[in-house]
């Protein structure tokens, strides 16, 4: 027999499969996951010290130099995720009051809005410090990374904006929130790895210019976005649950 989505059989036997599954699979998950991944690109893209020294690693010492300084401050960013999350969950009662959670969405918005207009207009490459030409082992790379990640908390109101805005904190559900936060995890890798990647491919070409480059793309992205999030705010088009 043939089985269709459209067919009443085969609905019937995917939704009982559903829920006598030891661990039922809710379409939820794969939301928080979506949003995790979102949230990991944004917090990752800009291009801040560590995105400059991620570039100059790249082109100076390979691609795997370059992801590996990603990898350090991936760690960096997912510690300070979880602080914000953990804090976030301690006001729950606040967050999750429908007309709390409508200013904090507006709120989110024009925090990611301010910061793609600073991103857009900033300019990396001032402060870009030459790096040697030891390149020195994959461990140095990345705890270095950290470190210049992990000095700068400021990452945390990016955080407090995209949790605001995706309405990421899940109070009481450990599992769907720590495939979450592995997500956003995942979208920064992603990020850096795609990063070095066309970094790598472009070698000959990519100077500082293309760092000014990167940066008002990601910047005009993040403007972009963020005027769609607040206008579906405050215009009831969508809502994250």
């Amino acid at each position: 027999m043939y089985f269709s989505p459209s067919n009443g059989i085969f609905s019937t036997f995917i939704i009982n499969f559903a829920y006598d599954m030891p661990f039922p699979f809710h379409i939820d998950i794969l939301g928080v996951m979506l949003k995790g991944t979102i949230i990991g690109i944004l917090a990752s893209a800009p291009m801040g010290p560590v995105g400059v020294l991620c570039v100059q690693r790249t082109l100076k010492k390979g691609r795997w130099y370059g992801f590996v300084t990603g990898i350090g401050a991936a760690v960096s960013d997912i510690i300070y995720a979880l602080i914000t999350g953990y804090g976030m969950s301690f006001i729950m009662d606040l967050i999750t009051n429908p007309t709390n959670k409508f200013w904090l969405q507006i709120f989110g918005s024009m925090m990611l809005l301010v910061f793609g207009i600073y991103c857009f207009r900033n300019n990396p490459t001032k402060k870009m410090h030459h790096s040697g030409n030891n390149k020195g082992t994959f461990w140095h790379n990345g705890l270095t990374a950290f470190l210049v990640t992990f000095s700068n908390p400021l990452i945390i109101f990016i955080f407090m904006a995209s949790f605001a805005q995706f309405a990421f904190v899940i109070p009481d559900h450990h599992f769907e929130m720590s495939l979450g936060y592995a997500c956003i995890v995942g979208g920064a890798l992603l990020w850096w790895y795609g990063l070095t990647w066309l970094i790598d491919k472009v070698r000959g070409k990519f100077d500082e210019n293309g760092i000014l480059i990167i940066n008002k793309v990601i910047g005009s992205f993040v403007i972009f976005f963020s005027l769609l999030m607040l206008i579906g705010t405050i215009f009831n088009l969508y809502t994250f649950y």
